[in-house]
């Protein structure tokens, strides 16, 4: 089989490897597609060298089909369509005590600390499989995981019918948590620097501010006749997407945090004080939100056709990458690994 290894920052190879076979309790999938996402462009950038032990098979958003299946694993048939959560819980830590098993204290996270799906065949716990409906197209079916996300996102935010909620940073999670934000029956306003991410979002249909021109907290009072938004999520991981955020919520408004902020940023606690906001973290997700990930991918609720920008073979992931990092006018890149299954 093959595989893309992280070798050091900026380094990957494709090599070919042996496929592992599934032992007891374990399922081998033919992979279909894995998306590149932001932790993948950190790994890339060796961001994360401490955690991931190279060389190293990275990616964790995929689909694909049942190859084979390990002793003791009932319930599944070659060929069946699927996709995996990549997370598994220790079961033991407090979090886990506790009913948290998505924020472990001691995560064993696929794609970052134990191998990924970036590889044409991906032996996994069966336990971390779930099946896809027979006809989603599996291009569409590897945004499961990012949706999921979104969804979790959004339920971790409390959203209802008739909020108003801003979006800062429209790229795909932010588009995705504005589209599941939607569904819930809010009303969604994106906040946006890129013209490409600006025009896609707007093609979907979504309100969209470039703040590089206009005020976002004038729009947003104009929006809401002076009152604010209920909801904020800060998807950006920027210090002015932060400021943005808090500055545009109403009093008892909802800052979520979902990007990651690898340095501290100053925050007006004053404005949490008068307004008596919200500050909620919004990390990784549960079953039940990969569960009906699916179930929206499945339904057509996600715009997946005007998210994914690219699919490309996966020899060549290295410009994949590069076109990621550069924001040459793609949201999501998908590298397509069906040839090497043939």
């Amino acid at each position: 089989m093959q595989a893309v290894v992280y070798r050091t920052a900026r380094h990957l190879e494709v090599e070919a490897r042996a496929a592992r076979p599934p032992g007891p309790g374990e399922l081998s999938i033919a992979v279909a597609y894995t998306g590149i996402c932001g932790t993948d462009l950190h790994i890339y950038h060796g961001d994360m060298d401490a955690r991931v032990g190279a060389p190293a098979v990275i990616g964790h958003e995929m689909s694909g089909r049942v190859a084979d299946v390990g002793p003791g694993v009932d319930g599944w048939s070659v060929g069946q369509a699927v996709t995996v959560m990549p997370t598994r819980s220790c079961g033991r830590c407090v979090a886990c005590r506790r009913g948290s098993s998505h924020v472990c204290h001691a995560m064993d996270f696929l794609g970052i600390d134990s191998p990924g799906a970036m590889q044409s065949y991906w032996t996994v716990p069966a336990e971390l499989v779930l099946p896809l409906p027979e006809g989603v197209p599996l291009d569409h079916a590897a945004l499961v995981e990012p949706v999921a996300v979104a969804v979790h996102d959004v339920r971790r935010a409390g959203v209802t019918p008739g909020d108003q909620v801003v979006v800062i940073g429209g790229g795909p999670v932010g588009v995705l948590i504005a589209t599941v934000a939607q569904l819930h029956g809010a009303r969604v306003l994106l906040v946006e620097p890129d013209p490409f991410r600006r025009a896609v979002a707007g093609e979907i249909g979504f309100a969209v501010v470039d703040p590089q021109a206009t005020d976002p907290v004038t729009v947003v009072n104009e929006w809401t006749d002076g009152a604010g938004a209920d909801i904020a999520f800060e998807v950006s991981g920027s210090a002015g997407g932060v400021a943005t955020a808090v500055d545009v919520l109403t009093t008892h408004g909802r800052l979520v945090m979902v990007a990651i902020h690898a340095q501290p940023r100053t925050v007006d606690l004053h404005r949490f004080f008068w307004r008596e906001l919200e500050l909620l973290g919004a990390r990784l997700y549960r079953r039940d939100d990969m569960v009906e990930a699916i179930r929206l991918v499945a339904a057509g609720d996600i715009p997946a056709r005007a998210l994914i920008s690219r699919v490309m073979p996966f020899a060549s992931v290295d410009a994949a990458f590069a076109a990621l990092e550069n924001g040459d006018g793609v949201l999501k890149v998908l590298l397509d690994w069906q040839a090497a299954a043939r």
